[in-house]
């Protein structure tokens, strides 16, 4: 007998992939954790019955949304990642020659613990002593940083590693999350988050950037592709004080890109400007 995940969307679209067990399952104090072994896409994390990762092409997401926003920046030493507890992200701003500190504030201890049980090829990276974990809620997080004020203890870039909108991350899409996220970034910082699907998540994008221009002087969206998220293709949304995201930072001249390109398998010097070109129904979204 056959068995099945099905994602359900909106009600009438879904993602179906066949399942060959269940490797873990169990309810947190947050979410649903659910891991399926596949026999597409082989292990894949499940939270609250949403794909957030499959083993076989979850490079994209990690290395888009880690390595486009440090490698705009001159010199992006602290880092802080929102939710993000598989690891995924924090592997991928590792590879940045600038990095030395990362504040990982996953609300759930949960998916930290199953991520470095179950993918320990993504979680490699959560064991660096670069590395601090945080177990809290990221938007209480900001917010005590950002009432702070002191700009030493502010972050160079920040990156939302988020679920979908609903849930425990329904906060890391509003606007008071956004301004707190933007004080807590110094002079020179840049923000970036996960934004959903262009063909099932206009709306959302449109209001996420519309917050994102009201907070930084500039503001950029830009996509890859992704097969086992909704449609495919996903956006993630920037806002910088300083830097155009779109371009590498000049400071990265001497770095051996080669050696990167060859630890990466999505990302690029050339896949870095192209992500920003985007097709004529996006950018009327952006309008």
């Amino acid at each position: 007998m056959e068995a099945w995940f099905f994602e359900n969307q909106t009600g009438n679209f879904g993602i179906k992939i066949r399942i060959e067990s269940i490797l873990f399952h169990e309810f947190s104090d947050f979410q649903e954790i659910t891991i399926y072994d596949t026999l597409e896409f082989g292990k894949v994390l499940v939270l609250d019955k949403a794909v957030m990762f499959a083993e076989k092409n979850e490079f994209v997401y990690h290395e888009m949304l880690g390595l486009v926003p440090l490698f705009s920046h001159e010199k992006p030493e602290r880092i802080l990642i929102i939710g993000g507890g598989d690891g995924g992200v924090v592997r991928e701003c590792l590879k940045n020659p600038f990095v030395r500190q990362i504040d990982l504030v996953e609300i759930d201890k949960k998916v930290i613990d199953v991520s470095k049980e179950f993918f320990p090829e993504i979680a490699c990276g959560l064991d660096d002593k670069r590395v601090r974990i945080l177990a809290e809620d990221g938007i209480e997080f900001v917010k005590r940083v950002n009432a702070g004020g002191i700009e030493s203890q502010k972050y160079d870039v920040i990156l939302v590693d988020s679920t979908d909108p609903v849930g425990p991350a329904e906060g890391l899409f509003r606007r008071d999350f956004y301004e707190a996220a933007a004080g807590s970034l110094n002079g020179r910082g840049i923000f970036a988050a996960q934004t959903e699907s262009p063909f099932f998540n206009g709306s959302l994008i449109k209001d996420v950037g519309k917050i994102i221009e009201d907070i930084y002087p500039k503001r950029s969206l830009y996509c890859a592709s992704i097969p086992v998220y909704p449609s495919g293709l996903w956006s993630f949304t920037t806002g910088s004080k300083k830097y155009d995201a779109e371009i590498i930072n000049g400071s990265y001249k001497d770095f051996d890109f080669l050696q990167l390109e060859a630890d990466s398998k999505y990302y690029s010097r050339e896949i870095h400007p192209a992500s920003f070109i985007l097709p004529n129904f996006i950018k009327e979204i952006m309008k």
